[in-house]
């Protein structure tokens, strides 16, 4: 049944066993004490299911909005993968291609549509195959970016030397592990160059880093992709009502920006003290070679997570976003301990209510809850520890 048509006949129950009670009760032939018991509560039964259907058209209304955030991120993350100016791939662990761009297809010699579901192999030259097939078993057991220089051989084509840069993420409760390659045509006057991957060092080294105190608003310039070199960064956007909604934590290592969205209020907030290294996003086509390999597999990770806190919108009980939201943190931020995961920053039950759609005070009485019944505790800086699954 439609909702709204549930909330609509709801209401009008309630209005007719309201008249019916206020007449019932001012009938001077009836005494009040004759008045059935089973009429009164009847009554307050068709409040409860009022209350119950107001707070279901609510959710619903929530539910609604969550999945059109949730649909613009998407798309606008789509578009940035689609039109990415290099040759972008996703496979699973075995190398079957999950998603493909417009580069790898022009690269690949292949229509996009046909290389989904085509495992990678296919492209490597057959004296290159059983190496490169011990090459991604190692992959999948590593989440380091690596580099693979090795001939390629496109559809219908001659082959060409590639480098490839690889990087495995890790799974969740949601999404299975996924191997995220940039493909990169060596040209002649380019094989005599360093081909020296990136690192996170590499990037830092001789640029400005911005500090933010907690509890800082951090200003976002269109311009910049900020990467983390140190704290915990609150990502987040307001309803049209004024709450506030978590859309991710961006930790040391990851980045952020405002052009990597399309939500019109878009805030960064810093949860501890934060280190920022600025990149201009011209830097990517002109300053380093490398810089694109390193930031596109940093920006689908942020869109995995991202999409990994809207989905606490499709639960419908608050117990159950309080609950996945645990395990998405705990994958995080998360660092084992005797007692078994301890969050390593420190979120207030303000920020937790936020990422669960709901009050402060419902999120203080089921943490308390949670504690009694030994799933959480605390250590002494307050910091949550989440009692492993046996």
């Amino acid at each position: 049944m439609n909702i709204e048509i549930f909330y609509q006949r709801t209401q009008v129950l309630n209005h007719r066993l309201t008249d019916l009670y206020q007449t019932a009760s001012v009938l001077p032939w009836i005494p009040s004490e004759l008045l059935p018991q089973a009429f009164k509560e009847l009554y307050t039964t068709s409040k409860m299911v009022q209350l119950a259907a107001e707070e279901m058209y609510q959710q619903n209304e929530e539910l609604i909005q969550s999945r059109n955030l949730l649909e613009t991120q998407r798309q606008h993350y789509q578009e940035l993968f689609e039109f990415a100016p290099v040759a972008y791939l996703i496979t699973d662990q075995q190398g079957i291609i999950k998603e493909a761009n417009r580069a790898a297809s022009l690269l690949l010699n292949i229509a996009q549509n046909f290389l989904i579901g085509k495992p990678i192999i296919i492209f490597i030259p057959q004296e290159q195959k059983e190496a490169f097939y011990s090459e991604l078993i190692h992959i999948s057991q590593s989440q380091q970016i690596q580099e693979i220089l090795l001939p390629l051989k496109p559809r219908h084509s001659n082959k060409f030397d590639a480098c490839l840069t690889v990087q495995s993420l890790p799974h969740n409760q949601e999404q299975p592990q996924t191997l995220h390659w940039v493909i990169r045509q060596i040209h002649a006057h380019q094989r005599l160059e360093s081909t020296t991957l990136l690192t996170d060092k590499d990037l830092i080294a001789h640029r400005p880093i911005h500090k933010h105190s907690q509890g800082e608003t951090i200003s976002l310039n269109p311009l910049l992709i900020y990467y983390v070199n140190k704290g915990l960064v609150k990502l987040s956007t307001f309803r049209e009502t004024g709450e506030e909604v978590l859309t991710g934590l961006a930790t040391s290592g990851m980045v952020f920006s405002s052009s990597m969205t399309d939500i019109a209020i878009y805030q960064a907030t810093a949860l501890a003290d934060v280190e920022l290294v600025p990149i201009y996003l011209s830097e990517t086509t002109t300053e380093f070679p490398h810089l694109n390999d390193f930031l596109l597999p940093k920006m689908q990770q942020r869109l995995k997570q991202t999409e990994a806190f809207l989905l606490i919108a499709t639960k419908h009980k608050v117990q159950e976003r309080l609950h996945y939201l645990l395990n998405l943190l705990k994958q995080q931020i998360g660092e084992s301990v005797p007692e078994g995961t301890r969050l390593t920053f420190r979120l207030t039950h303000e920020d937790i209510a936020s990422a669960c759609g709901t009050t402060r005070v419902t999120i203080t009485r089921l943490m308390g809850k949670l504690k009694q019944e030994g799933i959480i505790s605390f250590d002494q800086k307050k910091h949550i520890i989440c009692k492993d699954s046996p």
